[in-house]
């Protein structure tokens, strides 16, 4: 197996999507609703997972001529993950379909108050899962409990990851329907910049199927396809083809600083633009955060290494 490990291509490890739990209900139910041209509503987390898996599903359904939005909750005033009052906030605004990414496993509460609301939801997720599930539409996770064994094989997967195959899936069962008979289907390959960059930022073992998504991933990315990726990594002053390190130490910290201390939507704006002069303007802002962030870091520490030394006295 050493060529397939020196070398690794979406096709050696790729599995097929269906395998998982709950994933063809999803793709069928997100395929309604990108033929009814339903608006669908991505509700991320504000780290860069989070931030990745929701540009990656906003760009895919924007493709498919979806009137796809985004919500990423405050840090400080709405914590992690869905809350119910959010969840009926974006219903009551008029998107009936949401699928939370990087969140959702544990929201018992924030989904039955969707379902309340005639508000459905589609879980995709990569964090560990209760005995007992969330009643959402779907839920896709690799690591829910009743998983199949080469399904929670998977479990390593970050939660871009796992958005990467749900779109594989939506694409499959458009193409089985014939929606692509007489209009482009969207390449999904190119998206695979955002899928290795949340997939190192979330520190994610790179071995097996996210070995080959960081490799082919990388190679995306060094196209600068996408604008606000590039103008990131101009505000970063990468000017090489970027590497794993780029993404772990350069890219992944400013996207991270919107969320902690500035604004958590910023990471999604950014890796959804198509605006030249948005992106360079997000990216400084980005920029800037993340200097903030590591001013405060270092001050932090200082304080402790001073209480640790009085403690020591």
């Amino acid at each position: 197996d050493l060529e397939r490990q020196r070398t690794p291509t979406l096709r050696g490890f790729m599995p097929d999507p269906s395998i998982f739990q709950d994933m063809d209900s999803a793709a069928e139910r997100l395929a309604n609703a990108i033929e009814a041209k339903e608006a669908i509503t991505i509700f991320g987390d504000y780290d860069v997972d989070g931030a990745t898996s929701a540009a990656l599903l906003v760009r895919l359904l924007r493709s498919l001529d979806v009137p796809a939005g985004y919500y990423i909750p405050d840090r400080l005033m709405e914590g992690y993950g869905p809350s119910g009052p959010a969840l009926v906030k974006i219903g009551e605004a008029g998107s009936r379909l949401i699928v939370t990414v990087d969140c959702g496993a544990q929201a018992f509460d924030a989904i039955a108050q969707a379902n309340a609301a005639g508000v459905e939801t589609i879980i995709v997720d990569h964090h560990q899962c209760a005995t007992v599930l969330p009643a959402a539409f779907a839920m896709v996770n690799p690591n829910r409990l009743d998983e199949v064994p080469d399904a929670a094989l998977h479990g390593n997967l970050a939660a871009v990851g796992v958005a990467f195959l749900l779109g594989a899936a939506i694409l499959r069962t458009l193409r089985t329907r014939g929606h692509f008979a007489n209009r482009p289907e969207p390449n999904l390959m190119d998206l695979l910049d955002l899928v290795a960059l949340g997939t190192v930022a979330d520190v994610a073992r790179l071995t097996g199927f996210n070995r080959a998504l960081v490799t082919q991933g990388l190679k995306v990315m060094a196209k600068r396809r996408n604008i606000g990726l590039a103008a990131l990594m101009d505000a970063a002053r990468l000017t090489k083809p970027p590497t794993a390190s780029d993404m772990g130490f350069a890219l992944g910290p400013r996207i991270n600083a919107g969320g902690r201390v500035g604004k958590s939507d910023l990471g999604v704006r950014l890796l959804t633009t198509e605006d030249p002069h948005e992106a360079a303007e997000i990216s400084q802002e980005l920029n800037r955060l993340n200097e903030e962030r590591r001013a405060i870091e270092a001050g932090v520490l200082e304080e402790a290494m001073t209480a640790s030394t009085a403690c020591a006295n």
